[in-house]
């Protein structure tokens, strides 16, 4: 069971795959070479102050991010944090985000976003609520008589639960310190959050992975004035 806790906890704790976004010029600021470019001569301004607040706001978590281009094109648009096998942390962007964003003040803020996610431990925190709700799933099958298919089932319905039911929690968390990180590398993460004015709206759905756009914008806009 705690191989699959992990699994659910790494696919629906990290930053999926993001709504669909509205049509626009296939000519991207961003498009082809100029994307890698671009991501390296922004990452070289977020990544120091990512670090920086990592080990001003940690104690023992390895602080050394590593950023990484996923460059498949039939991927949707997409980021997200995940530790490498000895821990290292690692934010991955992908080709089609890149084309979807307007400006360096979006991509700021994505990076930024993604270096929240391990600095406030949320894949750790993810992995003990897939945990938890697992655990509690295969209690209840069991106390109500399942068979061991129908307990194993629970389990991963727990699992899927305990990760969902903080997921909004834990992307708005990384809005606000992603948001401090951008700021403080020297770009407007109030332009950098209006990517999330062009996308589908998830809307406040129970359980959902992502909170209302609109939630994310008052929060990245309350951190922004505090700065």
């Amino acid at each position: 069971m705690r191989s699959l806790v992990v699994c659910l906890a790494l696919i629906l704790g990290a930053c999926h795959a993001l709504p669909p976004p509205a049509e626009r010029p296939q000519n991207s600021a961003f498009s082809g070479p100029v994307g890698a470019a671009t991501l390296s001569r922004v990452a070289a301004r977020v990544m120091p102050v990512a670090r920086s607040e990592c080990r001003a706001r940690t104690t023992g978590l390895r602080c050394d991010f590593q950023l990484t281009l996923d460059d498949r094109a039939d991927q949707p648009p997409n980021a997200f944090q995940s530790l490498g096998q000895d821990g290292q942390p690692v934010l991955t962007v992908n080709l089609a985000l890149l084309n979807d964003l307007e400006n360096v003040h979006e991509l700021a803020f994505v990076l930024g976003h993604e270096a929240a996610h391990h600095i406030r431990r949320h894949l750790e925190k993810t992995n003990s609520n897939a945990t938890a709700g697992a655990v509690l799933g295969g209690v209840l099958a069991a106390v109500l008589g399942a068979d061991p298919l129908l307990i194993d089932t629970a389990q991963q319905a727990g699992a899927a639960v305990g990760v969902r039911s903080f997921s909004k929690k834990f992307e708005l968390e990384a809005d606000a310190l992603g948001t401090v990180i951008a700021g403080r590398a020297g770009y407007d993460p109030v332009r950098g959050v209006a990517y999330f004015s062009r996308i589908a709206d998830p809307g406040n759905v129970f359980l959902g992975t992502h909170p209302p756009n609109s939630d994310r914008i008052d929060t990245v806009r309350a951190a922004a004035a505090a700065l």
